[in-house]
């Protein structure tokens, strides 16, 4: 469905005020005195909402008081700003989880505090542990690239694997190299780089596919420390105004996790699983003998890889890098193996979500959707670009031919947007993050964050997608501009957008009667502040099926 579809169904059953107004019993929770965005265009202004059992039951003043009674609990929100509940199309929700109490190296801003910050954290580690975090940018420091040698003085008995910020490289020491069994001759793998100095010898830095040769070495957590890091991912979602999350994993540890936590109850925010799409075998299965899931955990969704990221000159793209004129990126999959994975997963009615930032990588995947389209036949199958980052302006408006949805990152426009051109030159920079081109040809914008690689944030993605001014401040009327959105465009992508992604266009995205009551209460109206005080907002409360989940009075 593209986007003026989409707003014009929205549009023709926007607002029915009543329907359940004298239905049964009376409501359980009435919250008044609040602004509310509904989501839907034709709405209006709105005071008030009621809830019955789990879903909305009454919008509006007047349809709430007559579907009131003496046991209603009447919640005073004081004039605040409630939206639908934000959902985040795009995560990787236990590694971010888990980071939550590793080393951050986000504010690092030189080489001495990167080694300082590093051996602090070595020199609490536990004996024999691993080392692990990161979000680490070399742009911070001028774009030279750390090496083992940085910090192997300080980690002589620490193995260490800490990753960039964008997760496709790693800075790994010394020690790392030995136990993952990595030297001069070991030759890179298909689809990653180990980068090596002038005298062949591995500088520590592992790019895509390598740092499997990392990874598998470093021990597993248990499922009683995973599902705690979820645990606590959780509680973080909540206070951020995040209802429900797309979890684009590229393992099952994830899907494992939260199989065990809806065994033992509700999971404090919904979740969209998605599994690497090489096992859409399995998934198959799953689904066949067990559905989908239920509101709280959901499944059916895989995930695949075209090229890696602009920032470990792993996109892949048409015309090689203007920093480094040999290279255009790499292919971190067999092109061959992928088309075969999304027709087959295709073709057993399963989602396909796919990762592609370079503008080749763009084409190669919106050609294999086409084929894939063509060999299965017509039908609503919401394929999705994970990124769509960077894209020749001539193939914007296929992503609305096709039905596929751009699953992008606002955040990421302000960060890589400090140095992007020193990658790809001012050419390429005209489909870079283009959020209004793609909407305006009427592609249906989805929006994410890429926890941990960004902020688990809306607040910031919607200022990003708003203002795009970058965060070193040197675009302040914004980094290209034209590509800006409005506030309600961006709110949008967060809510409704992303329910529609993830096929609960029905149940979730909008605040209407029947629906899933999933909102979030905020301090001030996005719509009338200025802009450059979004992110600052304040998240009051953030309520999932009609329950208050976080309060930040308690």
């Amino acid at each position: 469905m593209n986007r003026r579809r989409f707003l014009s169904a929205a549009a023709c059953g926007a607002f029915l005020p009543t329907w359940l107004q004298a239905k049964d019993a009376p409501l359980d929770t009435a919250f008044v005195n609040a602004s509310i965005w509904t989501g839907d265009p034709l709405a209006g202004h709105i005071s008030a909402l009621g809830i019955r059992s789990n879903r909305i039951a009454a919008l509006g003043e007047q349809a709430v008081q007559a579907a009131s009674g003496r046991t209603t609990q009447r919640v005073d929100l004081d004039g605040a700003f409630v939206v639908p509940g934000f959902i985040d199309s795009h995560t990787h929700f236990l590694r971010a989880s888990q980071r939550l109490s590793q080393v951050d190296l986000l504010q690092v801003t030189t080489p001495r505090e990167l080694v300082r910050v590093i051996a602090e954290a070595a020199g609490k580690a536990p004996e024999g542990s691993w080392l692990q975090g990161g979000n680490w940018d070399e742009q911070r420091w001028g774009g030279e690239l750390p090496t083992r040698y940085w910090i192997d003085g300080v980690t002589p008995h620490t193995p260490v694997a800490v990753s960039r910020t964008d997760l496709h490289m790693t800075l790994v020491n010394s020690l790392a190299l030995r136990l993952a069994g990595i030297d001069r001759d070991t030759p890179d793998p298909p689809g990653g780089i180990i980068v090596r100095d002038a005298a062949g010898e591995p500088t520590g830095i592992i790019k895509d596919a390598a740092k499997e040769f990392v990874e598998r070495v470093i021990p597993k957590p248990t499922a009683e420390e995973i599902d705690r890091a979820m645990r606590a991912g959780i509680d973080y979602a909540l206070a951020r105004g995040v209802t429900q999350v797309h979890v684009k994993a590229v393992d099952w540890a994830t899907h494992y996790s939260l199989r065990r936590l809806r065994s033992q109850g509700e999971t404090g925010i919904r979740f969209y699983s998605y599994v690497p799409l090489p096992d859409w075998q399995v998934l198959a299965a799953l689904v066949e003998e067990e559905g989908r899931g239920d509101e709280w955990v959901r499944w059916g969704g895989l995930k695949g890889f075209v090229d890696g990221s602009l920032g470990s000159r792993t996109a892949l793209f048409h015309e090689p890098y203007a920093d480094a004129p040999d290279d255009h990126g790499i292919k971190v999959v067999d092109l061959d193996d992928l088309r075969q994975w999304i027709g087959a997963a295709d073709s057993r009615g399963l989602q396909v979500a796919v990762h592609a930032i370079g503008d080749r990588a763009n084409d190669l995947l919106l050609d294999m959707f086409a084929d894939v389209i063509r060999a299965n036949g017509e039908r609503d199958r919401r394929f999705l670009v994970e990124h769509a980052q960077h894209i020749r302006p001539k193939s914007i408006a296929r992503f609305r031919q096709l039905g596929v949805i751009p699953c992008m990152q606002p955040y990421h426009a302000i960060d890589d947007g400090r140095w992007a051109i020193k990658r790809i030159g001012p050419e390429r920079l005209k489909g870079t993050y283009a959020f209004r081109s793609l909407l305006d040809q009427g592609a249906l914008l989805s929006f994410g964050s890429d926890w941990p690689v960004a902020p688990l944030n809306p607040l910031t993605g919607i200022e990003a997608a708003v203002l795009r001014r970058t965060t070193d401040g040197a675009n302040p009327d914004g980094w290209l501009p034209e590509q800006k959105l409005s506030v309600e465009e961006s709110l949008t992508a967060y809510t409704a957008a992303n329910a529609h992604a993830g096929f609960q266009e029905h149940e979730l995205g909008r605040l209407r009667p029947g629906m899933l009551a999933d909102f979030t209460v905020l301090s001030d109206d996005l719509r009338r502040i200025d802009p450059s005080r979004i992110a600052r907002t304040e998240v009051l409360r953030t309520v999932l099926g009609g329950q208050v989940r976080y309060d930040s009075l308690n």
